[in-house]
């Protein structure tokens, strides 16, 4: 109902196209294969790195001359299928059933499989649907002349989640200009003409609507009667005159059928461009009207301007959302299209209109695959109408599973919209107090897009679902609310305007709106009335100084955020939302609590932060830029993102094979049940300056405990092969094996061409063979990374059809990756670091029980970093250790008054160690007792994916660019690493100038020129033919231009600059050199 119907003439025939159902298949495999199951699973879409979709159908009914035919039944193509979505076929699943299907056994869902990766789709911040906002842009002076920079913007969006922008502008003469946007095109119309097109009211009833509440302003009433008399000026006395005017000038751009009256067109511009969310054109009237009051109080200081960069004017578009506006548009595009291929056909011949001749048509029309593919393989969102919204770019992102904490992040993470990082201004960055216990403070990026992308708060939701509203409007009515067409005994400047979703739905007394928002809240909590449990109730009250527009508005649309807080009156918890929030007084703690003033209070402190913030311990010791870090760092933490590393077949994963359990852990790392999915190792630190390898936060790590496995991984990298792609020619017929007795392969490879399982790979080995069965042709690739490698599992695919050769297979290869130099490492509070020094064990310092600890951390590093929670998490760590308990470590659990170092404090001194966390200790070299105690402590360390072994670049000689002769660079080609104009200067300050001569030309492309000292030129000289009449005559070179022999030099030039001036020469451009 919600994808319109394509009317257009075949000559003098018209023809209507209608979608009259659409269905969406389960994923299976294609009728025909051979197979013994037809569902299909995304493990196995993984590992053919194919696309886990569904066929979609549509039911097609056509009619000629307004006479119904018939419907048809058309696959459209296929679309991807999220999994453990109600089409997927895990849904449904116990743990068991998906453990056997090779999935997780907690598999969360949420994403799509393109290609053999996890695609997730962002969740964008848009602004609050159906809501008026007064904002001020200075641009919109462009826009005509008499425009000024006042204006109300609203983002209407209908239940199917299609949205439009909507602007008022006010006009330096007082009128006011309704502007829309229509397929990425811009639309003016007077404010005049609109209204009165959607009502058949006499001017006078119009006039009368538009001043209510303002009856004793002269010039608003002087403005209104203006744009009242300019419609009449037109010659639009009538409704049916300005629907004739309006169509007459609107449908040129509409692309309607021919036979549609001016009258329809105008009907269209209505319907699907003004005030879309409304279906009901006086309650559009009514929205008008309540806007341009809102208008004129904004463009006279009466009512301050919304910030749109404000939580409390933002929501947030979820995947399916985008999903569903995206189909519907390819839905349209697709009867367009269909459209088109038959105006096509009947010009070029006569075309008989039955069931043939149109299942013909709609085959050549474009369907569905490429296009869902293409969005969510590449993130960017090819629309004729832009789905109202401000980016086409960046909407998808890889679901790595890296470790579980990232992936978790992928679905709680809102991002602002690509557009906006491309701004210079920061006050779209800012954290604004609105944000409070919706979007954590911490958990963003440092870098570009910082505040741009935003987390949500661990308790903070998403509303989804769409409620009934129809009970509302009445149950308002018996509370004392007066009807839109009735008038209130109060008058209305007294009153306050009553808006459901965007709709105005009547007026309330001043002195009765602050009890029936009460009642509404009691209704809400109790879940009495069927009054929506996460509606936003909210009243702005009048204030008598520029504020928020008042009203009292109601919304229980989806895509608002809402958290749950503590109703003190009721006792109950109450969902709120983010405009909702504002009018509250919500406490933290219960001292915070004042009778008769404070209405609510938080479930818990830390309900304020993210899940990953809320995962690091004691943070509210630690300054904040050190938890940021930590947010970002522990979503690069090498751990264990699965448990189902065999049947995995990511591009790469990372293994952690010493895991621990925290012994210090906040509550929250328990309730997520982190442990599954743990991400690093408890280890004995001691802050100590010991040697020089421990300086700008590097650290030394203990030689036995390394060799014990401490913080031990490896790489697991899946190699894709399909043979299909390799064919050289159609005809091959191409299939793994080898040739028997080939000397290149030897032992490595079995009798199929691929490795075993369990075989070590040194680099130039050979990874797998085929051959060609038409040639006998054998062709043999080898391993090509330069680490030694395991094969941990070969898996063969077979074609989509079940039949013949394998043609497909992977294979994955494990790299061991020990810790060595260079690699990073970090502690759960942003004190990161690398390994510089693997230092033996008789060489570290003990403590007098002779415990050796693990790492030597430098103390230089918390002045500057005020990391205390560090400090008291080795204090707790070391008491757990020792009374083999884990400690809470949740925040703002301790006081000043109940301080976290006298409490550990305590539980040290009771297990006989040191108040304060310190130890004598002795010297490893000498064995004496060091004068200073040094603080020893246990602490939960990170082993994160930043490894030399990834990383290193060196060279002495290697691949040179074709044109330039210069080393090229990049690490996968064995490229070099550019010499700068910053290392340059380097060598000129430290007077070694000539070392440049050995960089910049001996290293990099030096060469020899002949030069002619007569002309100066480095072209001209050519190499003499060889004379016949002699062999032994030498070969000279001379001057073609100046016939010189003698005065041919050779010159040491860089190799760019001779080709920069043969491209010189190239366009006309003689380059002289003076060579003496």
């Amino acid at each position: 109902q919600d994808v319109p119907s394509v009317e257009f003439a075949l000559k003098e025939t018209r023809l209507a196209l209608t979608l009259v159902g659409v269905s969406i298949a389960p994923p299976a495999v294609p009728a025909g294969t051979v197979c013994q199951e037809r569902r299909g699973f995304p493990a196995e879409c993984r590992g053919l790195r194919s696309t886990y979709r569904g066929r979609i159908t549509a039911d097609i009914s056509w009619s000629v001359n307004d006479m119904p035919q018939g419907t048809i039944k058309q696959p459209l193509g296929y679309i991807p299928i999220m999994v453990k979505s109600k089409l997927c076929n895990l849904c449904g699943f116990s743990p068991q059933d998906l453990l056997q299907h090779h999935e997780e056994e907690e598999e969360m869902g949420g994403y799509f499989i393109i290609n053999g990766l996890e695609k997730v789709i962002r969740m964008l911040i848009m602004p609050r649907r159906n809501f008026p906002l007064a904002m001020t842009r200075h641009k919109w002076k462009n826009r005509g002349p008499g425009f000024t920079e006042y204006g109300v913007v609203m983002h209407c969006v209908k239940d199917e989640h299609t949205a439009i922008n909507m602007n008022l502008h006010y006009l330096e003469n007082g009128c006011v200009m309704l502007n829309f946007i229509f397929r990425k095109e811009l639309f003016f119309l007077p404010l005049g003409f609109a209204l009165k097109a959607l009502v058949n009211f006499p001017d006078y009833q119009i006039f009368e609507e538009l001043v209510k509440g303002r009856e004793d302003d002269t010039f608003y009433a002087n403005c209104v009667t203006e744009m009242l008399r300019a419609v009449v000026d037109a010659g639009c006395l009538t409704q049916q005159n300005v629907l004739d005017y309006l169509g007459k000038s609107f449908r040129v751009k509409l692309n309607l059928p021919e036979w549609y009256s001016n009258e329809q067109a105008a009907d269209f511009i209505l319907s699907n461009c003004i005030c879309i969310h409304l279906t009901n054109r006086t309650e559009k009237f009514y929205l008008l009207c309540m806007m341009t009051q809102k208008l004129y109080a904004f463009a006279k200081g009466e009512c301050m301007e919304d910030n749109p960069d404000s939580l409390m004017n933002h929501e947030v578009l979820t995947p399916g959302q985008l999903f569903l506006m995206f189909l519907k548009e390819r839905l349209e595009t697709w009867l367009q299209s269909v459209r088109f291929v038959l105006e096509k056909r009947a010009e070029k011949a006569d075309i008989s209109l039955n069931t043939d001749s149109l299942v013909k048509a709609f085959g050549l029309a474009p369907d569905f695959t490429k296009p869902f593919e293409y969005l969510l393989a590449t993130g960017n969102l090819r629309s004729k109408t832009g789905l109202g919204m401000l980016q086409a770019s960046g909407l998808c992102v890889v679901g790595d599973k890296l470790n579980f904490i990232r992936y978790l992040s992928h679905f709680r993470c809102i991002h602002r919209g690509a557009a906006f990082s491309q701004m210079r201004t920061t006050t779209v960055r800012k954290l604004l107090p609105e944000s409070w216990g919706f979007l954590c403070p911490v958990d963003t990026p440092d870098g570009e897009p910082c505040g741009l992308m935003n987390h949500m708060t661990a308790l903070c939701e998403i509303v989804t679902e769409m409620v009934p509203v129809t009970d509302i409007p009445p149950l308002l009515c018996s509370l004392g609310v007066t009807p839109i067409d009735a008038a209130p005994s109060q008058p209305y400047s007294e009153c306050y305007r009553v808006v459901l979703d965007g709709s105005m739905v009547g007026w309330v007394e001043q002195e009765l709106a602050p009890e029936i928002a009460q009642t509404l809240r009691r209704f809400k909590i109790t879940q009495e009335k069927r009054f929506p449990a996460r509606a936003e109730v909210v009243l702005i009250p009048m204030t008598g100084k520029p504020s928020l527009y008042p009203g009292l508005f109601i919304f229980t649309n989806p895509c608002r955020m809402v958290r749950p807080v503590r109703n003190l009156s009721y006792g109950k918890n109450e969902w709120i939302g983010t405009l909702e929030q504002i009018f509250m007084n919500v406490a933290t703690l219960q001292s915070e609590v004042v009778p008769g003033v404070t209405t609510h209070q938080e479930l818990f402190p830390h309900s304020i932060l993210s899940v990953v913030a809320n995962l690091i311990p004691f943070s509210d010791h630690n300054q904040s830029p050190r938890n940021m870090y930590q947010c970002q760092m522990g979503k690069q933490t090498m751990g264990f993102p699965v448990y189902n590393y065999k049947d995995r077949s990511d591009n790469k994963l990372y293994h952690l094979h010493t895991p621990q359990s925290p012994l210090v852990r906040p509550s929250m790392y328990d309730y997520y049940g982190m442990d599954s999915y743990p991400v690093g190792t408890n280890s004995i630190v001691a802050v100590i300056s010991y040697s020089g390898y421990d300086m700008e936060d590097a650290m030394i790590v203990n030689k036995s405990s390394w060799q014990r496995g401490f913080a031990y991984g490896s790489v697991i990298k899946a190699e894709s092969i399909d043979l299909s792609l390799k064919a050289s020619r159609a005809g091959d017929n191409l299939v793994f094996g080898i040739r028997p007795g080939d000397p290149n392969i030897g032992e490595k490879l079995d009798a199929d061409g691929l490795p075993f399982v369990g075989s070590i790979l040194q680099p130039g080995d050979p990874f797998y063979s085929f051959m060609n069965l038409n040639t006998g042709e054998t062709f043999t690739v080898y391993y090509p990374s330069k680490e030694v490698g395991i094969v941990d599992n070969v898996r063969l695919c077979s074609n989509d059809r079940g039949t013949g050769k394998f043609k497909k297979a992977c294979i994955t290869v494990r790299v061991p990756r020990n810790p060595t130099i260079g690699d990073k490492f970090a502690s759960r509070h942003g004190q990161k670091g690398i390994l510089s020094q693997l230092w033996p064990v008789e060489d570290m310092p003990f403590t007098e029980n002779g415990m050796v600890p693990d790492i030597l951390f430098n103390p230089h590093g918390f002045p500057s970093r005020m990391t205390i929670g560090m400090l008291i998490e080795s204090m707790a760590g070391k008491s757990a250790a020792l009374h083999g308990v884990s400690y809470d470590a949740t925040p703002f659990t301790f006081t000043e008054k109940k301080s976290a170092l006298k409490y550990f404090g305590e539980t040290l001194a009771s297990a006989g160690y040191n108040f304060f966390g310190t130890e004598k200790m002795y010297s490893g070299i000498s064995g004496v007792e060091l004068e200073a105690e040094i603080f020893v402590g246990v602490v939960y360390y990170q082993r994160l994916r930043h490894m030399v072994s990834d990383k290193f670049q060196v060279r002495t000689t290697g691949p040179r660019d074709a044109v330039t002769n210069q080393p090229v660079k990049g690490r996968n080609v064995e490229g070099g690493i550019r010499f700068g104009e910053m290392e340059r200067d380097a060598l000129l300050a430290h007077g070694t100038s000539f070392l440049l001569q050995d960089r910049l030309f001996n290293c990099s492309d030096g060469s020899v020129a002949y030069v002619c000292t007569s002309c100066g030129s480095m072209t001209s000289p050519v190499l003499e033919k060889l004379s016949q009449s002699s062999v032994t005559s030498s070969r000279r070179y001379s001057c073609s231009v100046c016939s010189e022999v003698d005065a041919i030099e050779v010159v040491p030039v860089p190799h760019v600059f001779r080709y920069f001036v043969a491209e010189l020469a190239a366009m006309n451009i003689k380059t002289k050199l003076n060579v003496e």
